[in-house]
């Protein structure tokens, strides 16, 4: 009896949650992805700046820094599935009021909503490692990147093709954010369905890995803890300089590609280069990037990355057709696809596992100012028509970003099964 039942219930912590995971994150990420290469243009249609347009990420960001932690702690409270479907209703709203906004602050209330209500991802990997062993924590979650490649993959050219030939006027992205708000409440039903009604509490005091607990937006106490610690005040450094040129680049290309005179791209023509970034990346991520962190270690890429970053958004600055950009876009693929998730893995490994779930929330957040800060910084410059200085920035940043991993290059990871006493120690 005992050998049966334990070659029965062995498989499934490990494997449950990976297929339902898989299906609500995927049909989350096309949701968003389908209205990036959208989003600019569509403010600007209501009389929207550039520096205007691009603050609809900073509203969305500063909002989501607040809400995130809360919900990820009602989730513990009351249950993963409540609070992740409360999470998916928000972003659904979000997108219904953009489809029926009339003027630019029904615009900016379709993205404070799913602010407000954002933790999608957080929730999705605290279920994950509540669900899993900790052995196998590594491969679940890489569930959820391969979600998010297939999203970037179909997403942003399904956005340009409704934008272009569904529609006759060129902003009127209706059906694009009905679109999405489908797809959103598909995710609902995903959840409501393929995820158990009991879930088995969190206790207070559990131990957890990277999907566990997030410090608030104002618990300074925490953040000046972890901040005291050299190796991780450094790699957090390296994170927030990544998160930043990234979120530049991200939330403003659109509006760099319409505006240069050199390209005059449309939101179809974006959406189809983020396609590409995105095939790019699920190639990057299917195997490739573990086998150069055998071969080259961590730190290696580290650096290999922000090089390819500093090298990627200078060539986008400067391009004079759209073969600069496809050559730019291979280049910081590379670049945001290895920086990611190795600064991510190097932070797990300088702190022990108990504390993983803290180290993670507190990349999230400088993930959030990076986001909140960065957009408006680049459309500063497309209002002022200095397209060349928007892509420079973010080449300068990650330029910044390879001298202090190569200044702080000495910081040796610490084992995440070493006890606290020896984490907390300087190198």
């Amino acid at each position: 009896m005992l050998p049966a039942m334990s070659s029965e219930s062995a498989p499934v912590p490990a494997r449950s949650p990976l297929l339902p995971m898989f299906l609500i994150v995927l049909v989350d990420v096309l949701g968003f992805t389908i209205v990036i290469p959208l989003l600019a243009y569509y403010a600007e249609a209501f009389g929207a700046s550039p520096l205007i347009a691009t603050t609809l990420v900073s509203v969305y960001a500063v909002c989501s820094l607040i809400s995130t932690p809360i919900i990820g702690k009602l989730s513990d409270q009351y249950g993963r599935k409540p609070l992740l479907m409360y999470s998916q209703a928000g972003t659904c709203a979000g997108f219904l009021v953009l489809a029926f906004s009339s003027s630019l602050w029904m615009v900016f209330i379709g993205r404070i909503l799913p602010g407000l209500s954002a933790g999608n991802l957080s929730i999705a990997q605290a279920y994950i490692s509540d669900h899993t062993a900790p052995e196998n924590r590594a491969k679940a979650f890489g569930v959820i990147g391969v979600a998010f490649g297939f999203g970037f993959l179909f997403g942003p050219a399904l956005g340009g093709f409704l934008g272009d030939y569904v529609l006759d006027a060129p902003f009127h992205c209706e059906i694009s954010f009905l679109v999405a708000a489908a797809l959103s409440a598909l995710s609902i039903f995903c959840t409501y369905v393929l995820l158990p009604k009991h879930e088995k509490p969190v206790a207070e005091n559990e131990v957890v890995g990277p999907g566990g607990r997030r410090p608030s937006a104002f618990d300074w106490r925490v953040y000046a803890e972890y901040f005291g610690r050299p190796e991780l005040r450094r790699l957090y450094v390296q994170f927030f300089l990544f998160s930043f040129g990234f979120s530049l680049f991200f939330s403003g290309f659109a509006l760099f590609a319409e505006h240069n005179d050199n390209l005059r791209w449309s939101h179809s023509e974006v959406g189809w280069l983020f396609t590409y970034s995105g095939f790019l990346g699920i190639i990057l991520q299917g195997g490739l990037l573990g086998r150069m962190v055998k071969k080259l270690g961590e730190l290696k890429l580290t650096v290999f990355a922000f090089v390819a970053a500093t090298i990627a958004y200078s060539v986008i600055a400067f391009a004079a057709d759209w073969r600069w950009l496809v050559v730019g876009a291979t280049i910081s693929t590379f670049g945001h696809g290895v920086l990611r998730p190795v600064l991510t893995s190097r932070l797990t490994q300088a702190v022990g596992r108990h504390e993983q779930g803290v180290v993670i929330g507190i990349s999230g957040s400088l993930g959030s100012v990076a986001m909140a800060l960065a957009p408006p910084t680049g459309g500063l410059m497309l209002d002022s028509h200095q397209v060349v200085i928007w892509g420079l920035i973010p080449a300068g940043v990650s330029l910044l970003g390879l001298i202090v991993t190569l200044l702080w290059s000495g910081v040796t990871p610490q084992n995440p099964d070493l006890p606290a006493a020896r984490v907390h120690s300087d190198p």
